[in-house]
């Protein structure tokens, strides 16, 4: 539930209820949805009714996905064919040229409430032998006879905020969780989905402290709302964001959001907007693009293999090199563009050879960074340098006030580096992380 909604190219069906001990069978989007339509209603109704119903057909399937569901509650399928949970799909089911035809043309659409940005959880029933708060499908055949159109019969069942969505991206599906744990010192736009989820959580269970700082920065204060979380739900109460943390909170967010309801209290662009980019390419420049730099860099003293670069914060095409090398070297696709994989790979290898550096090491791009943001509350030799490069600074910036050099990342070390991350025009979060330690170390080099 972090980006936009995509069409994904395949789904993955539970042949039977959750619980059930049955097959999962996976098939392109748009066959299962010509298998649900041509299961649940006929394809001589009109053709208005025919797009309303697999309109809605789409938006639900949809919600199950987007929400992540089934694979927030521990299971590996996308949605079930039983019809006290989800939609009829019947393995090699016939499917009717008319409706192949509509499907063909709408599958990248779908319903949502104006305002909101999940698929809405369009759910119908058939009018006759179950009634529903939703969509009636034999009504659909009455109100397209009066001359409703798709969207007409559509706001009748649902309400007149919705709208439709149309061409939404087709994209290989994957799941949400980054593929790496979250914890005190991680960084990105998962960070900060993940604390204004738990904020919004807290609303339903107070005993979870408020997250005030809800930058990308993962801190003290998250750390201690995971850990209540965890607490509450019965989860090894470590602070860490792991997969069965990462998917417990977005059950519970979607549960106390009801995103899988037609009440649903909707999601909004602020809620699941990316802040940083997750892929880096030639020409593109930033803080990214810098701290990239910093770490192949860095790599590029102990791997003769990587040539050497500046750290300009511009992808020029000798960054591309070094990451066309980087990729060779440790199996990736050698793509000369850093997605999250290359990204973390790169990051790993690096925080590898600091762990190995001997003590009191300095490169010639001066004291190596730590390999993971410091934040308020940390203590160690790391903050105590960084403290003495800060003070240096501050002897010819007053911008960058005098601190303490006793190792605590305190209130006055906070509100140094958030001066030089003003400076920076990078998010001020008070948090180290490579562009302000590589900013900071060279400017007191320098001086």
């Amino acid at each position: 539930m972090a980006d936009l909604p995509t069409i994904p190219s395949y789904i993955t069906v539970h042949l039977g209820a959750p619980n059930s001990d049955a097959e999962n069978v996976t098939v392109r989007f748009t066959d299962y949805i010509k298998n649900v339509a041509s299961s649940e209603i006929f394809p001589n109704w009109p053709v208005e009714a025919l797009r309303a119903n697999i309109l809605a057909q789409i938006s639900y399937t949809l919600n199950r996905v987007y929400t992540e569901y089934y694979p927030s509650r521990g299971y590996d399928f996308d949605i079930t064919n039983d019809t006290r949970y989800d939609h009829a799909f019947t393995r090699d089911g016939e499917v009717f040229d008319t409706i192949s035809l509509i499907v063909d043309e709408i599958f990248n659409n779908y319903i949502r409430r104006q305002g909101a940005v999940e698929p809405l959880a369009a759910k119908f029933c058939d009018g006759v032998v179950t009634q529903c708060n939703g969509l009636l499908q034999w009504g659909t055949v009455e109100l397209a006879n009066q001359g409703l159109t798709s969207l007409e019969i559509l706001r009748y069942y649902y309400g007149d905020d919705i709208e439709i969505v149309e061409n939404a991206p087709l994209t290989d599906k994957t799941q949400s969780y980054p593929g790496i744990a979250l914890s005190r010192g991680s960084f990105g736009n998962d960070v900060r989905i993940i604390k204004n989820e738990l904020n919004r959580i807290r609303r339903n269970y107070p005993a979870i402290p408020n997250i005030d700082n809800t930058t990308s920065v993962y801190d003290g204060e998250t750390e201690d709302a995971v850990r209540e979380f965890q607490r509450i739900f019965n989860l090894s109460s470590d602070g860490i964001v792991g997969k069965a943390t990462w998917y417990k909170i977005k059950q519970v967010y979607g549960a106390v959001k009801r995103l899988s309801e037609l009440t649903s209290e909707g999601l909004t662009i602020p809620e699941i907007e990316r802040v940083f980019r997750t892929n880096l390419r030639i020409g593109d420049s930033g803080v990214e693009v810098e701290a990239l730099q910093y770490y192949l860099a860095f790599l590029g003293y102990f791997y003769p293999q990587l040539p050497p670069i500046p750290i300009t914060g511009f992808f020029d095409e000798l960054t591309r090199d070094a990451v066309f090398t980087f990729q060779n070297e440790y199996g990736l696709p050698v793509t000369g563009e850093v997605d999250i994989g290359t990204y973390y790979t790169i990051e790993s290898i690096y925080r590898q050879a600091v762990a190995d550096l001997p003590a009191n090491y300095q490169s010639a791009i001066g004291e190596p960074y730590p390999g993971r943001f410091l934040v308020e509350g940390d203590r160690g030799e790391e903050v105590r340098v960084i403290q003495q490069y800060l003070n240096r600074i501050g002897r010819t910036d007053p911008a960058v006030p005098e601190i303490a050099v006793d190792g605590i990342f305190g209130a006055q070390t906070k509100n140094a580096v958030r001066a030089i991350q003003a400076q920076l025009g990078v998010e001020q979060n008070g948090a180290i992380g490579p562009v302000e330690w590589v900013e900071i170390i060279t400017r007191g080099n320098n001086i």
